[in-house]
């Protein structure tokens, strides 16, 4: 089959860039909030972005050194790969200018106004200037470029206004270029006056007066540029065998990354064909990697506009606000005992993280506890989990923590954390090398009756407390001591540095994962048309995978592939993948759970966890999958996948030459996001309330009522609002 492959498969890259455009279609979609739809250009222009930095820079590293290296998908070299791309993305840039524009134009009767400078009012002219000479110029830092200037290092993602200079009293006539860095510390834009949000950005600003900050030269061809530089980088092999401090060794990486290759150049004006040729042989890229963009280069003032909208305006420019609900499945008092009685699964953002939290701080000062054990990837900049964590190394409790340093783009914080946690106590590891850990589980080992009992969570997303609002993901909380068992012995060969560790339950990469996933396929395959094969995931690339999914569909196994974003095999290819469909979900929230489910009924098996179906995840990192055993869990997320097929709002469908279509629109509509948020409120509203006693299920509802329920003898007395009802005992 190898060498059909090619038949019923696509590039990756360039099938990453259709889901990036579809993320684009969110923020034409007039059903959308118009705020939120300029949410959705700022989320494609950073996805976007970070393509560049990673992907892009990966092939142009390959490009050197693999040069004729094929991708398996494709049959691509990696330079053919590189030239795909810049064509691909060229008229991204432009659809994305118009959505923008017109999102912009439409936000202006709500007064919410990002303006140039030719429309400002005159008050707002003088304002402006006032304070780009009172606030900004003093701590700008310019720079001409010449035999006694050399061009600057430009930094990643920084902008720069740029200018062509010639002397002003025609001594010489020689024409320089001068460089203005917009200071990253001051904010992307300028607040005007008035009750209206109206603003101006600062790079236009500087644009405006950089014939104040040269005042000595004619200036002329204005410009602002961005540079994107390659930031695939690992920590060095050969530093790693002479180091013994491996967060040291990641900080030395991290300077490195200031200083890769660029493999992007975005500008504002058109440049002249003697500018374009200048920046292309300073930078060393050719004119396909430049990009002229009519938007701001930088979007993240968007989502601070939107927490500083009047009441009066949110309802109308913003989603209707929605908190994850406290889970329904999760009663007041002690989760550990919970657990310990029944499986409890949360579903982020739709419930609430806290459980899962109150557990840990709960476990932080239990006596019975003994050990803490947990994977971290990612966390967020303030994070109770820490606190917690910390909270119970000072309380005696062995707390272990591995923390992955290398996880890109959050290497910084994670390193800081990693510091405040070993100070607090914890005993902090780090991933293998040459392996990322990118497991979600935690372990509780606490002592009951002289018996070593286990409360184990299984993710499929980051401890991360900011993103458990906006990405959706599984939290399973079991206290199977099979399970528990394996967790054990899966944080013990975490110690030991042993990868090749033997589990009951749990499956790991990089050795039992793929294998047991591939085995379950063959299962399904087997049984022929009575197969059955549907999957969760945020990508697919490995060919394994792949092979293995067209295999199944040409034994007339159904299979259902619901894929956020890379998907490298196309469905509905005749002889091929005729009974394989794959969808898409791109909504409010960022969907991010892995699922993997196998046969029907009593037979059925399901495994959640963390690992995509990438070569990286099954082959490179450190991944957990657990079964889910619990029956009533088993139904939640059967109905979950139900109603994530049913979508027909959200919901694209993959074609077989590699675009997304709509779903039929004859049908009632489904947005499968919208249901479960409203699924999450009716569960909380009509879960029951476990009360203490029937007394204080009394009063708790009397209270509303302005009474008071007393015990006086063997009788129950109500009085409302009595005077000398504070000698009465209370039942």
């Amino acid at each position: 089959m190898k060498e059909d492959i090619l038949n019923y498969t696509q590039n990756r890259e360039l099938s990453w860039l259709k889901f990036n455009q579809r993320v684009l279609e969110e923020a034409q979609d007039p059903t959308v909030p118009l705020l939120e739809r300029m949410k959705f250009v700022a989320i494609f222009t950073s996805n976007l972005d970070e393509f560049f930095m990673i992907r892009v820079g990966s092939l142009f590293d390959m490009a050197q050194t693999d040069a004729n290296t094929v991708d398996s998908r494709s049959g691509m070299t990696p330079r053919e790969q590189l030239d795909k791309i810049f064509e691909a993305v060229a008229p991204l840039y432009k659809e994305r200018d118009k959505t923008y524009a017109d999102i912009k134009k439409q936000l202006h009767p709500y007064g919410v106004c990002g303006l140039d400078f030719k429309e400002l009012e005159q008050s707002e002219k003088k304002y402006v200037k006032k304070y780009f000479k009172e606030q900004i110029l003093p701590i700008l830092s310019p720079q001409i470029v010449d035999a006694n200037h050399p061009f600057p290092h430009l930094l990643n993602k920084a902008l720069y206004v740029t200018a062509s200079l010639r002397y002003k009293d025609k001594t010489k006539e020689k024409t320089m270029l001068g460089i203005v860095p917009v200071p990253e510390f001051v904010s992307d834009i300028l607040y005007l006056p008035g009750h209206d949000i109206r603003y101006i950005r600062m790079e236009k600003v500087l644009m405006e007066y950089v014939d104040i900050v040269f005042g000595q030269y004619e200036v002329s061809d204005v410009n602002y540029i961005c540079v994107t530089r390659n930031a695939d980088i690992a920590p060095d092999d050969e530093a790693l065998e002479v180091s013994d401090d491996f967060r040291y060794l990641m900080k030395e990486t991290l300077h490195k990354r200031r200083r890769m290759a660029v493999v992007r150049l975005e500008v504002a004006e058109k440049f002249s064909p003697d500018m374009e040729k200048y920046f292309c042989d300073k930078f060393n890229i050719k004119p396909n990697q430049v990009f002229r963009t009519k938007m701001p280069m930088k979007l993240d003032y968007v989502f601070a506009i939107s927490g500083n909208l009047p009441d009066s305006m949110k309802r109308s420019l913003i989603y209707s606000p929605f908190s994850p609900q406290n889970s329904a499945h999760v009663q007041e008092g002690s989760v550990m005992k919970q657990v310990k009685k029944n499986d409890i699964l949360l579903f982020y953002p739709y419930e609430s993280m806290n459980p899962f939290l109150r557990l840990i701080k709960e476990a932080s000062t239990d006596p019975n506890v003994l050990t803490i054990k947990i994977t971290i990837y990612r966390l967020a900049k303030k994070a109770r989990l820490v606190e917690y964590l910390c909270a119970a190394a000072e309380n005696g409790k062995e707390v272990t923590v591995l923390i992955e340093l290398r996880a890109r783009f959050d290497e910084q914080n994670n390193i800081d954390w990693s510091e405040r946690m070993e100070e607090a106590g914890c005993r902090v590891i780090y991933g293998f090398e040459g392996y990322k850990v990118h497991s979600k589980i935690c372990l509780i080992t606490y002592r009951n009756r002289n018996e070593i009992q286990y409360i184990t969570q299984i993710g499929t997303g980051n401890y991360n407390e900011k993103t458990a609002a906006l990405y959706t993901d599984l939290c399973l909380m079991t206290g199977s001591k099979t399970i528990g068992k394996d967790a054990a012995e899966f944080f013990k060969n975490m110690s030991i540095g042993n990868l090749n560790g033997i589990y009951d339950h749990l499956i790991v990469s990089p050795t039992s994962l793929k294998q047991k996933v591939l085995y379950l396929m063959d299962e399904e395959i087997r049984k022929g048309t009575s197969g059955r094969i549907v999957m969760k995931m945020n990508s697919l690339t490995d060919v394994d995978f792949i092979e293995k999914l067209a295999r199944a569909s040409q034994a007339g196994v159904k299979v259902d592939l619901i894929v956020r974003g890379i998907c490298c095999i196309l469905p509905g290819v005749p002889g091929y993948t005729d009974n394989l469909r794959v969808m898409s979900v791109v909504g409010r929230f960022l969907e991010h759970p892995r699922i993997f489910s196998f046969g029907t009924g009593v037979e059925q098996k399901i495994y959640i966890g963390s690992a995509d179906m990438m070569t990286r995840n099954t082959e490179k990192r450190v991944e957990v999958a657990c079964p889910v055993l619990d029956e009533t869990i088993r139904r939640q997320i059967n109905h979950y996948m139900r109603v994530m097929l049913s979508d027909n709002v959200k919901a694209r469908v993959l074609q077989s030459d590699g675009t997304f279509c709509k779903k039929d629109e004859e049908k009632p509509p489904i947005d499968s996001q919208a249901v479960f948020m409203e699924e999450a409120i009716h569960a909380k509203r009509s879960a029951p309330v476990k009360e203490k006693s029937i007394g204080a299920w009394l009063r708790a509802s009397l209270r509303d009522k302005g009474v008071r329920l007393y015990l006086w003898g063997n009788h129950f007395i109500l009085l409302r609002n009595p005077v000398w009802h504070r000698n009465l005992p209370r039942h």
